[in-house]
Protein backbone atom coordinates (compact mmCIF):
# COMPACT_ATOMS: atom_id res chain seq x y z
CA UNK A 1 0.00 0.00 0.00
CA UNK A 2 1.06 3.53 -0.59
CA UNK A 3 2.37 5.41 2.35
CA UNK A 4 1.42 8.77 0.96
CA UNK A 5 -0.49 10.95 3.37
CA UNK A 6 -3.59 12.55 1.94
CA UNK A 7 -3.51 16.31 1.80
CA UNK A 8 -5.97 18.06 4.08
CA UNK A 9 -9.24 18.92 2.41
CA UNK A 10 -9.70 22.65 1.88
CA UNK A 11 -12.89 24.09 3.34
CA UNK A 12 -12.88 27.07 0.99
CA UNK A 13 -15.74 26.91 -1.52
CA UNK A 14 -14.98 27.37 -5.17
CA UNK A 15 -17.02 28.04 -8.30
CA UNK A 16 -16.73 25.52 -11.10
CA UNK A 17 -16.94 26.57 -14.73
CA UNK A 18 -19.97 25.48 -16.72
CA UNK A 19 -19.01 23.86 -20.03
CA UNK A 20 -20.48 24.45 -23.47
CA UNK A 21 -18.19 22.23 -25.52
CA UNK A 22 -19.66 18.81 -26.06
CA UNK A 23 -23.12 19.57 -24.67
CA UNK A 24 -24.72 19.08 -28.11
CA UNK A 25 -22.37 16.34 -29.30
CA UNK A 26 -24.15 13.23 -30.54
CA UNK A 27 -23.34 9.94 -28.86
CA UNK A 28 -23.66 6.40 -30.10
CA UNK A 29 -27.22 5.07 -30.32
CA UNK A 30 -28.35 2.75 -27.58
CA UNK A 31 -27.97 -0.95 -28.32
CA UNK A 32 -31.74 -1.39 -27.97
CA UNK A 33 -32.80 2.05 -29.28
CA UNK A 34 -35.54 0.50 -31.42
CA UNK A 35 -37.19 -1.38 -28.55
CA UNK A 36 -38.55 1.59 -26.57
CA UNK A 37 -39.41 3.27 -29.87
CA UNK A 38 -41.42 0.28 -31.12
CA UNK A 39 -42.94 -0.26 -27.67
CA UNK A 40 -44.13 3.34 -27.62
CA UNK A 41 -45.84 2.99 -30.99
CA UNK A 42 -47.33 -0.41 -30.11
CA UNK A 43 -48.65 0.97 -26.83
CA UNK A 44 -49.98 4.31 -28.12
CA UNK A 45 -51.42 3.27 -31.50
CA UNK A 46 -54.30 0.91 -30.53
CA UNK A 47 -55.94 3.25 -27.96
CA UNK A 48 -55.56 6.31 -30.19
CA UNK A 49 -56.85 4.56 -33.29
CA UNK A 50 -59.78 3.20 -31.27
CA UNK A 51 -60.65 6.69 -30.06
CA UNK A 52 -60.28 7.97 -33.63
CA UNK A 53 -62.78 5.38 -34.85
CA UNK A 54 -65.17 6.38 -32.06
CA UNK A 55 -64.76 10.08 -32.80
CA UNK A 56 -63.43 10.77 -29.27
CA UNK A 57 -59.85 11.90 -29.80
CA UNK A 58 -60.50 14.46 -27.07
CA UNK A 59 -59.99 11.58 -24.60
CA UNK A 60 -56.57 10.67 -25.99
CA UNK A 61 -54.72 12.58 -23.28
CA UNK A 62 -55.98 10.07 -20.70
CA UNK A 63 -55.09 6.97 -22.69
CA UNK A 64 -51.69 8.50 -23.48
CA UNK A 65 -51.06 8.62 -19.73
CA UNK A 66 -51.23 4.86 -19.51
CA UNK A 67 -49.65 4.14 -22.90
CA UNK A 68 -46.47 6.10 -22.17
CA UNK A 69 -45.69 3.75 -19.28
CA UNK A 70 -44.32 1.41 -21.96
CA UNK A 71 -41.24 3.67 -22.19
CA UNK A 72 -39.90 2.39 -18.85
CA UNK A 73 -37.83 -0.56 -17.59
CA UNK A 74 -36.48 -1.85 -20.91
CA UNK A 75 -33.13 -2.75 -19.35
CA UNK A 76 -34.64 -4.80 -16.52
CA UNK A 77 -35.01 -8.60 -16.44
CA UNK A 78 -38.61 -9.52 -17.11
CA UNK A 79 -39.49 -10.54 -13.56
CA UNK A 80 -38.18 -7.20 -12.29
CA UNK A 81 -39.69 -5.39 -15.28
CA UNK A 82 -43.14 -6.71 -14.41
CA UNK A 83 -42.89 -5.19 -10.93
CA UNK A 84 -41.34 -1.94 -12.17
CA UNK A 85 -43.97 -1.39 -14.88
CA UNK A 86 -46.75 -2.13 -12.38
CA UNK A 87 -45.34 0.57 -10.08
CA UNK A 88 -44.97 3.01 -12.98
CA UNK A 89 -48.61 2.49 -13.99
CA UNK A 90 -49.71 2.99 -10.37
CA UNK A 91 -47.58 6.15 -10.12
CA UNK A 92 -48.90 7.49 -13.40
CA UNK A 93 -52.55 6.86 -12.51
CA UNK A 94 -51.98 8.21 -8.99
CA UNK A 95 -50.45 11.46 -10.25
CA UNK A 96 -53.21 11.77 -12.84
CA UNK A 97 -55.85 11.26 -10.12
CA UNK A 98 -54.41 14.07 -7.99
CA UNK A 99 -54.27 16.36 -11.01
CA UNK A 100 -57.79 15.63 -12.22
CA UNK A 101 -59.37 15.97 -8.80
CA UNK A 102 -57.54 19.25 -8.25
CA UNK A 103 -58.62 20.54 -11.68
CA UNK A 104 -62.23 19.65 -10.89
CA UNK A 105 -62.15 21.52 -7.58
CA UNK A 106 -60.48 24.78 -8.61
CA UNK A 107 -59.63 26.84 -11.68
CA UNK A 108 -57.19 29.08 -9.80
CA UNK A 109 -54.05 28.99 -11.94
CA UNK A 110 -51.72 29.76 -9.01
CA UNK A 111 -53.10 26.81 -7.05
CA UNK A 112 -52.81 24.56 -10.09
CA UNK A 113 -49.18 25.52 -10.67
CA UNK A 114 -48.39 24.99 -6.99
CA UNK A 115 -49.91 21.51 -7.02
CA UNK A 116 -48.08 20.74 -10.27
CA UNK A 117 -44.75 21.78 -8.75
CA UNK A 118 -45.41 19.62 -5.69
CA UNK A 119 -46.25 16.61 -7.87
CA UNK A 120 -43.12 17.20 -9.96
CA UNK A 121 -40.94 17.23 -6.84
CA UNK A 122 -42.48 14.00 -5.50
CA UNK A 123 -42.10 12.32 -8.89
CA UNK A 124 -38.48 13.46 -9.14
CA UNK A 125 -37.62 12.08 -5.71
CA UNK A 126 -39.31 8.71 -6.21
CA UNK A 127 -37.89 8.15 -9.71
CA UNK A 128 -34.34 9.03 -8.65
CA UNK A 129 -34.57 6.89 -5.50
CA UNK A 130 -35.61 3.83 -7.52
CA UNK A 131 -33.70 2.27 -10.44
CA UNK A 132 -36.36 3.26 -12.98
CA UNK A 133 -33.86 4.83 -15.43
CA UNK A 134 -34.83 7.25 -18.21
CA UNK A 135 -37.26 8.80 -18.99
CA UNK A 136 -37.51 9.18 -15.22
CA UNK A 137 -39.93 11.75 -13.87
CA UNK A 138 -40.34 13.86 -17.02
CA UNK A 139 -43.13 11.80 -18.63
CA UNK A 140 -45.01 11.53 -15.33
CA UNK A 141 -44.71 15.29 -14.78
CA UNK A 142 -45.80 16.08 -18.33
CA UNK A 143 -49.02 14.09 -17.93
CA UNK A 144 -49.93 15.31 -14.44
CA UNK A 145 -49.11 18.96 -15.22
CA UNK A 146 -51.07 19.01 -18.48
CA UNK A 147 -54.04 17.32 -16.76
CA UNK A 148 -54.17 20.07 -14.15
CA UNK A 149 -55.20 22.52 -16.86
CA UNK A 150 -57.74 20.25 -18.58
CA UNK A 151 -61.37 21.27 -17.85
CA UNK A 152 -62.76 18.63 -15.52
CA UNK A 153 -65.66 17.73 -13.25
CA UNK A 154 -65.60 15.27 -10.38
CA UNK A 155 -68.11 13.06 -12.18
CA UNK A 156 -65.73 12.69 -15.14
CA UNK A 157 -62.68 11.71 -13.07
CA UNK A 158 -63.45 7.98 -12.58
CA UNK A 159 -64.02 7.44 -16.31
CA UNK A 160 -60.84 9.26 -17.28
CA UNK A 161 -58.82 7.31 -14.72
CA UNK A 162 -60.31 4.07 -16.04
CA UNK A 163 -59.10 4.97 -19.55
CA UNK A 164 -55.59 5.63 -18.22
CA UNK A 165 -55.57 2.39 -16.22
CA UNK A 166 -56.77 0.34 -19.20
CA UNK A 167 -54.08 1.83 -21.43
CA UNK A 168 -51.57 1.19 -18.64
CA UNK A 169 -52.50 -2.50 -18.58
CA UNK A 170 -51.95 -2.62 -22.35
CA UNK A 171 -48.57 -0.87 -21.92
CA UNK A 172 -47.63 -3.49 -19.30
CA UNK A 173 -48.44 -6.26 -21.77
CA UNK A 174 -46.43 -4.55 -24.52
CA UNK A 175 -43.45 -4.17 -22.19
CA UNK A 176 -43.56 -7.83 -21.16
CA UNK A 177 -44.21 -9.33 -24.60
CA UNK A 178 -40.54 -9.62 -25.71
CA UNK A 179 -39.93 -11.96 -22.78
CA UNK A 180 -41.91 -14.65 -24.60
CA UNK A 181 -39.26 -14.69 -27.35
CA UNK A 182 -36.04 -13.84 -25.48
CA UNK A 183 -36.60 -14.43 -21.75
CA UNK A 184 -33.01 -13.66 -20.69
CA UNK A 185 -32.40 -10.79 -23.12
CA UNK A 186 -31.75 -8.00 -20.56
CA UNK A 187 -29.39 -10.17 -18.49
CA UNK A 188 -27.50 -11.23 -21.63
CA UNK A 189 -27.06 -7.60 -22.72
CA UNK A 190 -25.84 -6.54 -19.27
CA UNK A 191 -23.35 -9.41 -19.15
CA UNK A 192 -22.15 -8.66 -22.69
CA UNK A 193 -21.58 -5.03 -21.71
CA UNK A 194 -19.53 -6.15 -18.68
CA UNK A 195 -17.40 -8.42 -20.88
CA UNK A 196 -16.84 -5.71 -23.49
CA UNK A 197 -15.76 -3.07 -20.98
CA UNK A 198 -13.53 -5.65 -19.28
CA UNK A 199 -11.92 -6.37 -22.65
CA UNK A 200 -11.27 -2.66 -23.19
CA UNK A 201 -9.69 -2.44 -19.75
CA UNK A 202 -7.57 -5.52 -20.37
CA UNK A 203 -6.32 -3.89 -23.57
CA UNK A 204 -4.82 -1.09 -21.47
CA UNK A 205 -2.86 -3.70 -19.40
CA UNK A 206 -3.95 -1.70 -16.36
CA UNK A 207 -1.32 0.96 -16.99
CA UNK A 208 -2.00 2.50 -20.41
CA UNK A 209 -3.65 5.80 -21.27
CA UNK A 210 -7.13 6.07 -19.83
CA UNK A 211 -6.77 2.94 -17.70
CA UNK A 212 -8.30 4.57 -14.60
CA UNK A 213 -11.38 5.62 -16.55
CA UNK A 214 -11.60 2.18 -18.16
CA UNK A 215 -11.27 0.52 -14.75
CA UNK A 216 -14.12 2.60 -13.33
CA UNK A 217 -16.30 1.86 -16.37
CA UNK A 218 -15.57 -1.86 -16.07
CA UNK A 219 -16.41 -1.90 -12.36
CA UNK A 220 -19.69 -0.07 -13.05
CA UNK A 221 -20.62 -2.44 -15.89
CA UNK A 222 -19.87 -5.50 -13.74
CA UNK A 223 -21.94 -4.08 -10.92
CA UNK A 224 -24.81 -3.41 -13.35
CA UNK A 225 -24.57 -6.98 -14.62
CA UNK A 226 -24.76 -8.38 -11.09
CA UNK A 227 -27.74 -6.15 -10.33
CA UNK A 228 -29.47 -7.49 -13.42
CA UNK A 229 -28.72 -11.10 -12.52
CA UNK A 230 -29.70 -10.65 -8.87
CA UNK A 231 -32.94 -8.82 -9.74
CA UNK A 232 -34.78 -12.11 -9.96
CA UNK A 233 -34.71 -15.05 -7.59
CA UNK A 234 -34.95 -17.69 -10.32
CA UNK A 235 -31.39 -19.02 -10.73
CA UNK A 236 -31.89 -21.09 -13.87
CA UNK A 237 -28.96 -22.76 -15.60
CA UNK A 238 -28.69 -20.00 -18.27
CA UNK A 239 -28.47 -17.42 -15.50
CA UNK A 240 -25.82 -19.46 -13.69
CA UNK A 241 -23.85 -19.52 -16.94
CA UNK A 242 -24.20 -15.73 -17.16
CA UNK A 243 -22.98 -15.43 -13.56
CA UNK A 244 -19.86 -17.37 -14.49
CA UNK A 245 -19.22 -15.02 -17.42
CA UNK A 246 -19.52 -12.01 -15.10
CA UNK A 247 -16.93 -13.68 -12.88
CA UNK A 248 -14.67 -13.81 -15.95
CA UNK A 249 -15.13 -10.04 -16.32
CA UNK A 250 -14.21 -9.67 -12.64
CA UNK A 251 -11.06 -11.68 -13.22
CA UNK A 252 -10.12 -9.33 -16.08
CA UNK A 253 -10.73 -6.34 -13.81
CA UNK A 254 -8.47 -7.88 -11.19
CA UNK A 255 -5.65 -8.88 -13.55
CA UNK A 256 -5.83 -6.84 -16.77
CA UNK A 257 -2.18 -7.37 -17.69
CA UNK A 258 -2.63 -11.14 -17.69
CA UNK A 259 -5.99 -11.24 -19.47
CA UNK A 260 -6.48 -11.89 -23.16
CA UNK A 261 -9.36 -9.61 -24.23
CA UNK A 262 -10.33 -11.63 -27.31
CA UNK A 263 -12.27 -14.40 -25.51
CA UNK A 264 -14.16 -11.71 -23.62
CA UNK A 265 -15.13 -10.02 -26.88
CA UNK A 266 -16.10 -13.36 -28.40
CA UNK A 267 -18.36 -14.22 -25.49
CA UNK A 268 -19.94 -10.77 -25.68
CA UNK A 269 -20.70 -11.21 -29.38
CA UNK A 270 -22.24 -14.62 -28.74
CA UNK A 271 -24.39 -13.20 -25.95
CA UNK A 272 -25.77 -10.54 -28.28
CA UNK A 273 -26.74 -13.25 -30.74
CA UNK A 274 -29.59 -15.72 -30.42
CA UNK A 275 -27.55 -18.82 -29.61
CA UNK A 276 -27.18 -20.45 -26.19
CA UNK A 277 -25.21 -18.77 -23.42
CA UNK A 278 -21.50 -19.48 -24.07
CA UNK A 279 -19.70 -21.64 -21.53
CA UNK A 280 -16.31 -20.99 -20.02
CA UNK A 281 -13.83 -23.77 -20.73
CA UNK A 282 -12.03 -23.82 -17.39
CA UNK A 283 -12.94 -24.41 -13.73
CA UNK A 284 -13.04 -20.73 -12.83
CA UNK A 285 -16.81 -20.84 -13.29
CA UNK A 286 -17.28 -23.55 -10.69
CA UNK A 287 -20.06 -23.15 -8.14
CA UNK A 288 -17.52 -22.36 -5.43
CA UNK A 289 -17.29 -18.84 -6.84
CA UNK A 290 -21.07 -18.28 -6.74
CA UNK A 291 -21.92 -19.40 -3.23
CA UNK A 292 -22.54 -15.82 -2.10
CA UNK A 293 -25.30 -15.24 -4.66
CA UNK A 294 -28.02 -17.04 -2.70
CA UNK A 295 -27.17 -15.03 0.42
CA UNK A 296 -27.41 -11.78 -1.54
CA UNK A 297 -30.77 -12.80 -3.01
CA UNK A 298 -32.07 -13.39 0.52
CA UNK A 299 -30.77 -10.06 1.86
CA UNK A 300 -33.43 -7.39 2.51
CA UNK A 301 -33.63 -4.45 0.10
CA UNK A 302 -32.38 -1.06 1.21
CA UNK A 303 -35.33 0.97 2.61
CA UNK A 304 -36.67 3.68 0.31
CA UNK A 305 -36.38 6.42 2.92
CA UNK A 306 -32.62 5.93 3.20
CA UNK A 307 -32.32 6.60 -0.54
CA UNK A 308 -34.55 9.67 -0.45
CA UNK A 309 -32.46 11.57 2.11
CA UNK A 310 -29.50 12.46 -0.16
CA UNK A 311 -31.93 13.58 -2.87
CA UNK A 312 -33.41 16.39 -0.76
CA UNK A 313 -31.54 19.21 -2.61
CA UNK A 314 -32.69 17.89 -6.00
CA UNK A 315 -36.29 17.55 -4.79
CA UNK A 316 -36.20 21.09 -3.38
CA UNK A 317 -34.71 22.45 -6.61
CA UNK A 318 -37.51 20.78 -8.55
CA UNK A 319 -40.29 22.11 -6.32
CA UNK A 320 -38.99 25.69 -6.28
CA UNK A 321 -37.91 25.78 -9.92
CA UNK A 322 -41.17 24.35 -11.27
CA UNK A 323 -43.30 26.64 -9.12
CA UNK A 324 -41.38 29.78 -10.06
CA UNK A 325 -41.35 28.83 -13.74
CA UNK A 326 -45.14 28.35 -13.70
CA UNK A 327 -45.71 31.62 -11.83
CA UNK A 328 -43.47 33.50 -14.28
CA UNK A 329 -45.40 32.04 -17.22
CA UNK A 330 -48.67 33.15 -15.64
CA UNK A 331 -47.28 36.64 -15.09
CA UNK A 332 -46.44 36.85 -18.78
CA UNK A 333 -49.99 35.85 -19.69
CA UNK A 334 -49.13 32.54 -21.34
CA UNK A 335 -52.11 30.23 -21.59
CA UNK A 336 -50.25 27.02 -20.85
CA UNK A 337 -47.99 27.55 -17.82
CA UNK A 338 -47.53 23.78 -17.45
CA UNK A 339 -45.13 23.88 -20.40
CA UNK A 340 -42.80 26.12 -18.40
CA UNK A 341 -43.26 23.88 -15.37
CA UNK A 342 -42.38 20.74 -17.34
CA UNK A 343 -39.38 22.47 -18.93
CA UNK A 344 -38.02 23.29 -15.48
CA UNK A 345 -38.72 19.75 -14.23
CA UNK A 346 -36.79 18.24 -17.15
CA UNK A 347 -33.59 20.14 -16.30
CA UNK A 348 -32.67 18.78 -12.89
CA UNK A 349 -29.89 16.21 -13.01
CA UNK A 350 -27.39 14.86 -10.47
CA UNK A 351 -25.45 18.15 -10.29
CA UNK A 352 -25.35 21.72 -11.60
CA UNK A 353 -23.03 20.95 -14.50
CA UNK A 354 -25.34 18.25 -15.86
CA UNK A 355 -28.38 20.45 -15.18
CA UNK A 356 -26.78 23.28 -17.14
CA UNK A 357 -26.07 20.94 -20.05
CA UNK A 358 -29.63 19.64 -20.01
CA UNK A 359 -30.91 23.23 -20.08
CA UNK A 360 -28.91 24.01 -23.22
CA UNK A 361 -30.08 20.77 -24.84
CA UNK A 362 -33.72 21.44 -23.92
CA UNK A 363 -33.74 24.96 -25.38
CA UNK A 364 -32.01 23.94 -28.61
CA UNK A 365 -34.22 20.88 -29.09
CA UNK A 366 -37.46 22.73 -28.37
CA UNK A 367 -36.66 25.65 -30.66
CA UNK A 368 -35.83 23.30 -33.52
CA UNK A 369 -38.92 21.26 -32.65
CA UNK A 370 -41.30 24.18 -33.06
CA UNK A 371 -39.84 24.76 -36.52
CA UNK A 372 -40.60 21.13 -37.36
CA UNK A 373 -44.13 21.61 -36.02
CA UNK A 374 -44.59 24.68 -38.21
CA UNK A 375 -43.77 22.57 -41.24
CA UNK A 376 -45.93 19.59 -40.25
CA UNK A 377 -49.00 21.42 -38.87
CA UNK A 378 -50.66 22.12 -42.27
CA UNK A 379 -50.46 18.41 -43.12
CA UNK A 380 -51.67 17.28 -39.69
CA UNK A 381 -54.67 19.62 -39.91
CA UNK A 382 -56.01 17.96 -43.06
CA UNK A 383 -57.81 15.17 -41.19
CA UNK A 384 -57.76 13.52 -37.73
CA UNK A 385 -56.23 10.27 -39.03
CA UNK A 386 -53.22 12.18 -40.36
CA UNK A 387 -52.88 13.95 -37.00
CA UNK A 388 -52.75 10.59 -35.18
CA UNK A 389 -50.23 9.15 -37.64
CA UNK A 390 -47.98 12.21 -37.30
CA UNK A 391 -48.03 11.84 -33.52
CA UNK A 392 -47.09 8.17 -33.81
CA UNK A 393 -44.21 9.01 -36.16
CA UNK A 394 -42.85 11.65 -33.78
CA UNK A 395 -43.31 9.26 -30.86
CA UNK A 396 -41.12 6.70 -32.60
CA UNK A 397 -38.54 9.33 -33.58
CA UNK A 398 -38.31 10.74 -30.08
CA UNK A 399 -37.51 7.39 -28.48
CA UNK A 400 -35.20 6.35 -31.30
CA UNK A 401 -33.11 9.53 -31.16
CA UNK A 402 -33.15 10.69 -27.55
CA UNK A 403 -30.45 8.21 -26.54
CA UNK A 404 -27.95 9.92 -28.86
CA UNK A 405 -28.52 13.30 -27.22
CA UNK A 406 -31.43 14.80 -25.36
CA UNK A 407 -31.74 17.75 -27.73
CA UNK A 408 -32.11 15.46 -30.75
CA UNK A 409 -34.98 13.58 -29.14
CA UNK A 410 -36.58 16.89 -28.14
CA UNK A 411 -36.78 17.84 -31.80
CA UNK A 412 -39.43 15.10 -32.08
CA UNK A 413 -40.93 15.41 -28.60
CA UNK A 414 -41.84 19.08 -29.10
CA UNK A 415 -43.99 18.73 -32.24
CA UNK A 416 -45.56 15.57 -30.78
CA UNK A 417 -46.59 17.45 -27.62
CA UNK A 418 -47.96 20.33 -29.69
CA UNK A 419 -49.97 17.99 -31.89
CA UNK A 420 -51.42 16.20 -28.85
CA UNK A 421 -52.94 19.51 -27.72
CA UNK A 422 -54.93 19.49 -30.96
CA UNK A 423 -56.63 16.16 -30.33
CA UNK A 424 -59.50 18.03 -28.66
CA UNK A 425 -59.67 20.89 -31.19
CA UNK A 426 -57.63 22.45 -33.97
CA UNK A 427 -55.70 25.54 -32.84
CA UNK A 428 -53.72 28.31 -34.46
CA UNK A 429 -50.20 27.09 -35.17
CA UNK A 430 -48.70 30.55 -34.68
CA UNK A 431 -50.23 30.87 -31.21
CA UNK A 432 -49.00 27.43 -30.17
CA UNK A 433 -45.49 28.13 -31.43
CA UNK A 434 -45.27 31.49 -29.67
CA UNK A 435 -46.48 30.10 -26.35
CA UNK A 436 -44.17 27.10 -26.56
CA UNK A 437 -41.10 29.24 -27.30
CA UNK A 438 -41.89 31.63 -24.45
CA UNK A 439 -42.55 28.83 -21.98
CA UNK A 440 -39.38 27.01 -23.01
CA UNK A 441 -37.21 30.07 -22.44
CA UNK A 442 -38.97 31.00 -19.19
CA UNK A 443 -38.88 27.46 -17.83
CA UNK A 444 -35.21 26.96 -18.69
CA UNK A 445 -34.08 30.34 -17.32
CA UNK A 446 -36.08 30.20 -14.08
CA UNK A 447 -35.28 26.52 -13.59
CA UNK A 448 -31.55 27.15 -13.87
CA UNK A 449 -31.73 30.11 -11.48
CA UNK A 450 -33.47 27.88 -8.92
CA UNK A 451 -30.80 25.21 -9.39
CA UNK A 452 -28.03 27.72 -8.69
CA UNK A 453 -29.91 29.16 -5.71
CA UNK A 454 -30.54 25.81 -3.99
CA UNK A 455 -27.01 24.58 -3.38
CA UNK A 456 -26.12 21.00 -2.58
CA UNK A 457 -23.53 21.60 0.11
CA UNK A 458 -23.81 18.00 1.33
CA UNK A 459 -22.29 16.60 -1.87
CA UNK A 460 -18.82 16.61 -0.31
CA UNK A 461 -20.19 15.06 2.90
CA UNK A 462 -21.57 12.20 0.81
CA UNK A 463 -18.05 11.56 -0.48
CA UNK A 464 -16.93 11.14 3.13
CA UNK A 465 -19.78 8.67 3.69
CA UNK A 466 -18.86 6.77 0.52
CA UNK A 467 -15.21 6.65 1.58
CA UNK A 468 -16.24 5.24 4.96
CA UNK A 469 -18.34 2.59 3.19
CA UNK A 470 -15.40 1.61 0.96
CA UNK A 471 -13.04 1.40 3.92
CA UNK A 472 -15.52 -0.74 5.85
CA UNK A 473 -16.12 -3.10 2.91
CA UNK A 474 -12.40 -3.33 2.23
CA UNK A 475 -11.69 -4.09 5.90
CA UNK A 476 -14.23 -6.92 5.91
CA UNK A 477 -12.78 -8.40 2.72
CA UNK A 478 -9.24 -8.09 4.12
CA UNK A 479 -10.25 -9.90 7.33
CA UNK A 480 -11.75 -12.74 5.32
CA UNK A 481 -8.61 -12.94 3.20
CA UNK A 482 -6.58 -13.33 6.38
CA UNK A 483 -8.67 -16.32 7.51
CA UNK A 484 -7.37 -19.74 6.48
CA UNK A 485 -10.86 -21.01 5.57
CA UNK A 486 -13.59 -18.33 5.25
CA UNK A 487 -17.20 -19.44 5.50
CA UNK A 488 -18.77 -20.66 2.27
CA UNK A 489 -19.85 -17.70 0.14
CA UNK A 490 -18.56 -15.09 2.60
CA UNK A 491 -15.64 -13.97 0.45
CA UNK A 492 -17.85 -13.92 -2.64
CA UNK A 493 -20.35 -11.62 -0.91
CA UNK A 494 -17.57 -9.45 0.50
CA UNK A 495 -16.11 -9.11 -2.99
CA UNK A 496 -19.36 -7.81 -4.45
CA UNK A 497 -20.01 -5.55 -1.46
CA UNK A 498 -16.61 -3.92 -1.96
CA UNK A 499 -17.17 -3.66 -5.71
CA UNK A 500 -20.55 -1.97 -5.13
CA UNK A 501 -18.99 0.45 -2.62
CA UNK A 502 -16.28 1.40 -5.12
CA UNK A 503 -18.85 2.02 -7.85
CA UNK A 504 -20.92 4.15 -5.46
CA UNK A 505 -17.81 6.12 -4.45
CA UNK A 506 -16.97 6.89 -8.08
CA UNK A 507 -20.58 7.95 -8.83
CA UNK A 508 -20.64 10.15 -5.72
CA UNK A 509 -17.35 11.82 -6.64
CA UNK A 510 -18.53 12.44 -10.21
CA UNK A 511 -21.78 13.97 -8.95
CA UNK A 512 -20.01 16.22 -6.43
CA UNK A 513 -17.42 17.27 -9.01
CA UNK A 514 -20.19 18.81 -11.10
CA UNK A 515 -21.62 21.01 -8.36
CA UNK A 516 -21.21 24.70 -9.07
CA UNK A 517 -20.42 25.95 -5.55
CA UNK A 518 -18.66 23.32 -3.51
CA UNK A 519 -15.79 22.72 -1.11
CA UNK A 520 -12.62 21.26 -2.57
CA UNK A 521 -12.95 17.51 -2.89
CA UNK A 522 -10.66 15.04 -1.06
CA UNK A 523 -9.21 13.84 -4.34
CA UNK A 524 -6.10 12.21 -2.90
CA UNK A 525 -8.10 10.22 -0.34
CA UNK A 526 -10.41 9.08 -3.13
CA UNK A 527 -7.50 7.95 -5.30
CA UNK A 528 -5.91 6.03 -2.44
CA UNK A 529 -9.22 4.41 -1.49
CA UNK A 530 -9.88 3.34 -5.07
CA UNK A 531 -6.36 1.97 -5.53
CA UNK A 532 -6.38 -0.03 -2.29
CA UNK A 533 -9.96 -1.15 -2.88
CA UNK A 534 -9.18 -2.52 -6.33
CA UNK A 535 -6.07 -4.27 -5.00
CA UNK A 536 -8.23 -5.99 -2.40
CA UNK A 537 -10.76 -6.89 -5.12
CA UNK A 538 -7.95 -8.50 -7.09
CA UNK A 539 -6.87 -10.47 -4.04
CA UNK A 540 -10.40 -11.76 -3.46
CA UNK A 541 -10.64 -12.88 -7.09
CA UNK A 542 -7.39 -14.84 -6.74
CA UNK A 543 -8.56 -16.38 -3.46
CA UNK A 544 -12.20 -17.16 -4.28
CA UNK A 545 -11.73 -20.14 -6.57
CA UNK A 546 -9.38 -22.20 -8.69
CA UNK A 547 -6.78 -20.27 -10.61
CA UNK A 548 -7.51 -19.96 -14.33
CA UNK A 549 -5.20 -21.37 -16.92
CA UNK A 550 -2.40 -19.10 -18.12
CA UNK A 551 -2.88 -16.83 -21.12
CA UNK A 552 -0.55 -16.48 -24.06
CA UNK A 553 1.89 -13.59 -23.96
CA UNK A 554 0.80 -11.08 -26.60
CA UNK A 555 4.32 -10.44 -27.82
CA UNK A 556 5.92 -13.90 -27.70
CA UNK A 557 2.95 -16.24 -27.90
CA UNK A 558 4.32 -18.19 -24.89
CA UNK A 559 2.14 -19.02 -21.93
CA UNK A 560 2.25 -16.67 -18.96
CA UNK A 561 1.22 -17.35 -15.39
CA UNK A 562 -1.99 -15.44 -15.09
CA UNK A 563 -5.56 -15.25 -16.30
CA UNK A 564 -6.94 -16.72 -19.43
CA UNK A 565 -9.86 -14.57 -20.59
Amino acid sequence: MSSATPAPTSRAPRVRRLPLAGVLRLGRPSEIWFKPALSAVASVAPPNLTLLALGRLDLAMYTMAGSLCALYAHNKPYAARARALFRVVLGMVGGLAVALVTASLTANAVVLVTVGAGLAAVQKGLCDATPIRPPGNVVLTFISSASLFAPQTLAQVPGHLALAAAAGVWAWLVGMAPGLVRPCGPERRATAQALETAALYAATHGTGDGHARARAATAAAIQAAWQSLLATGARTEPRRALERLVVRAEVALAAPADTDPEPLRTWARELRGRGPVPRTDDPVGAEVELLGVDAELAAPARPLWTRLGPLAPLVLRTAIGCALAGYASLALGVGRPYWALVTAASLYQANITLTWGRGVQRVVGNLLGVLVFAGVAPLAHTRPAVLVLCCLAFNFGAEALIGRNYWLGSVCVTPMALLITEFARTQQAGELITERVVDTLVGALVGLVAAFAVTNRRATDRIEEALTAVEGARGRAARLLAEPAPAAGALDSAHRALAAALVELRATVDAASGEWWQRALPQERVVLAEQSGHRTLAATVRRRGPHPRPAADRRTGRKTEGVRG
